[in-house]
């Protein structure tokens, strides 16, 4: 027991309980008979060991299980560091992209001619930069040069002739609308988005609507019955910013 006793000390843990054993002696002694002690007093003398060498290495006695605690479990700790810096890169490219697009406003308000606005220009679709305005087209006569007609023209700008004869486009274009009345057909051309013709009087209409036409190629006849009149339009206003050099409709400088 003294052994235990020492072990435990050297330890310095707790005890729950201890076992006293009676070691037998070499040479067998016969001893008077000793009765057992009660069980009440078994449990009292061990409570009384245990007891002793608690006190003696410093610690305390618990009722309950003394064994070590298990571990506490490891929560898995999320990392939001990579969501926190994409969070930020996305946050300063937005900032950025609305201070450039602020600027780009503010230049083409106060200062149109800017060298960025000039820069910009280089970036606008063809369309945007390529349509020519309706003086930069060069016109074309209407008649044939072999036709008999004699080409007239109204102080308003709109050209006109009776004669038997195949009708030309003042210039390249595209067919925009053909009407039909009483057995007469009007026909739209599209120059440009702004720059329109318009052909009325003819007995006959040679291209369909959306078709592709050239200046030396007739989009239509007249057999002379009727008159003939072709009028240019810049948008809604009639144009008469041209003159007559014989059969050809110029513009005037």
């Amino acid at each position: 027991m003294n052994e235990e006793l020492d072990y435990a000390e050297m330890l310095e843990i707790p005890v729950s309980t201890v076992n006293v054993v009676k070691k037998k002696s070499i040479f067998k002694r016969r001893q008077p008979k000793v009765e057992s002690p009660a069980p009440e007093q078994q449990d009292e003398l061990k409570d009384m060991v245990v007891e002793s060498v608690n006190e003696r290495v410093g610690a305390y006695v618990y009722a309950e299980d003394v064994s070590d605690p298990p571990a506490p479990e490891k929560t898995k700790k999320l990392s939001l560091k990579g969501k926190d810096k994409a969070g930020i890169v996305l946050i300063s490219e937005a900032v950025a992209i609305g201070v450039i697009a602020l600027a780009i406003f503010l230049t083409n308000v106060f200062m149109p001619q800017s060298a960025i606005n000039t820069f910009l220009g280089l970036f606008k679709t063809s369309s945007e930069v390529a349509e020519p305005t309706y003086n930069e087209f060069v016109l074309s006569p209407v008649v044939s040069e072999l036709s008999d007609a004699e080409i007239q023209m109204s102080e308003s700008g709109v050209i006109s002739f009776t004669a038997e004869g195949s009708v030309y486009p003042v210039c390249k274009g595209k067919i925009s609308k053909i009407y039909e009345d009483s057995g007469m057909y009007t026909v739209e051309i599209a120059h440009t988005s702004t720059f329109t013709s318009v052909i009325t009087g003819l007995t006959d209409v040679y291209p369909a609507e959306g078709t592709q036409v050239l200046a030396n190629i007739p989009v239509g006849y007249s057999d002379g019955n009727s008159e003939v009149r072709v009028s240019m339009y810049d948008g809604s206003s009639l144009l008469n910013c041209f003159t007559m050099m014989d059969e050809v409709p110029v513009w005037k400088s």
